[in-house]
């Protein structure tokens, strides 16, 4: 089984998954504090994000009547990357609510 029979196997299309790498890179490389981590961090987190959550988001955009490219591939394309470059940014603060959450609270 070659990688993209992998990817086609879990429901993934490969070229989403790379507008979502490509977007957490740019998120990376876009920080002001350069950080070892979030570069690592961010297209992974990005390219996760691109390839299950592309699909909901095009399907949501389309329903509620947003402007959108004739080309299905396109609009696709531009919204695995829009959502790899927020991934990173949807994580800290998801990962920010979690944490204070389960902080003690100071008497």
């Amino acid at each position: 089984m070659t990688l993209p029979e992998f990817f086609d196997h879990l429901g993934i299309k490969v070229s989403i998954l790379v507008a979502g790498l490509a977007g957490g890179f740019l998120r990376g490389l876009s920080r002001k504090q350069f950080k070892v981590r979030e570069m690592f961090a961010s297209p992974v987190c990005g390219a996760l994000a691109a390839a299950y959550l592309t699909a909901p988001v095009v399907h949501y955009l389309k329903a509620v009547g947003w402007p959108l490219p004739a080309a299905d591939q396109a609009t696709e394309h531009a919204t695995a990357f829009v959502l790899g470059v927020c991934a990173m940014w949807i994580s800290d603060a998801i990962f920010e609510a979690v944490v204070r959450h389960f902080r003690p609270k100071d008497e």
